[in-house]
């Protein structure tokens, strides 16, 4: 079957393989190059594939079943597909074969659930972000993440940054972030988080071993560097567990919203990579009810909003920062999806209408 004939959701491996590929991961890109062509080895998990409905991209189909067979490969009981993980052999065809032949109901079961990263490198964005907002409005934030999976960026004041030639951060972590920085270098100011909680439809805890192998799992197997800090980051999360609350984003934010911040702290509403999973409607359901809390907040209550989420047309990523009472929004930087580098404009950078 070509590409053409395929279901939208069927030729989403392609796609996603070219993406992957065009980030600098050759490796997830050739498992997923294999699973279309092997997908007939599971027929429980093709006949879901095939009868997917909604958008297969904004669904994430093709890195569900990537997560999928990076965790049989990290249990290590498909041995070809252990070696092949490990760098021991290039039969990517065979050993994803035997994997979706022999684990097509694990596959099925696993592609159930949404895919659930915790990437902390995105926090760099996000603290260079609040520095540039503490440099003219020097006051606590309180933080309130949209999303939070398993709370890892809650607790973003307790990792170490490199952002270009700007130190942020606590120096004494293990967590330690230094994307490739690209423009001027954010403000040296300091950061202080009052509060910081988050919601999520399904949390994950860092408490939890199967928790903490479905966050790894979703990482990419050619990027170790990723596991290792998102290692680091649940021995933080284990000594300071972020608050986070399970239920439904739109209705979380509208009750804390409601709440009438201290005088003097600056409440901040955070989310990165979590407007693709919402619909049209509630992605303007947020916005209007952002937009009329900003309208009641004032120089000693303000609100921002400040996300990291890919354009429309998934072009880019972009940082924007939008501040009440004015209203004022901005284009802060371009990003890697994972955090791997940052271009920084800063406040001098694109408006946004």
């Amino acid at each position: 079957m070509n590409a053409l004939a395929r279901t939208g959701a069927e030729a989403a491996f392609v796609r996603q393989a070219e993406n992957c590929r065009s980030t600098g991961s050759t490796f997830v890109a050739a498992v997923l190059e294999a699973v279309d062509r092997q997908l007939p080895h599971a027929p429980i998990s093709r006949q879901m594939i095939q009868g997917w409905t909604g958008d297969p991209a904004a669904a994430a189909i093709a890195l569900r079943v990537n997560g999928a067979l990076h965790s049989l490969a990290r249990r290590g009981t498909l041995r070809h597909l252990a070696d092949l993980y490990r760098g021991e052999h290039d039969d990517f065809d065979g050993a994803i074969a035997e994997a979706l032949a022999q684990e097509d109901q694990f596959i099925a079961d696993w592609m159930r659930f949404p895919t659930q990263t915790n990437e902390v490198a995105r926090g760099a964005a996000i603290m260079a972000a609040l520095m540039e907002i503490a440099a003219k409005t020097p006051m606590p934030f309180q933080i309130l993440e949209l999303g939070s999976s398993c709370g890892l960026n809650l607790n973003l004041a307790r990792y170490a940054y490199r952002l270009g030639a700007t130190p942020a951060g606590d120096p004494a972590s293990a967590v330690r972030i230094a994307p490739q920085w690209r423009g001027v270098d954010p403000p040296n100011a300091k950061v202080s988080i009052a509060s910081a909680q988050g919601v999520d439809l399904s949390p994950l805890s860092a408490s939890n071993p199967t928790h903490r192998d479905r966050l790894l799992s979703f990482t990419w197997a050619d990027q170790p560097a990723r596991s290792q800090r998102l290692e680091a980051a649940f021995q933080v999360a284990l000594a300071h567990p972020p608050r986070i609350h399970r239920g439904d984003a739109k209705l979380w934010l509208a009750q804390r919203l409601a709440e009438r911040q201290p005088e003097g702290q600056c409440r901040v509403v955070v989310h990165t990579m979590f407007l693709q999973y919402l619909s049209d409607a509630d992605r303007r359901e947020v916005a209007t009810m952002l937009a009329a809390a900003g309208a009641g907040a004032s120089a000693k209550r303000p609100l921002v909003e400040i996300g990291l989420e890919w354009t429309a047309d998934r072009r880019e990523v972009q940082l924007r920062c939008t501040r009440w009472p004015d209203g004022e929004s901005v284009v802060l930087a371009l990003c890697h999806p994972y955090g791997d580098w940052v271009e920084w404009f800063g406040d001098d950078g694109r408006a946004v209408s």
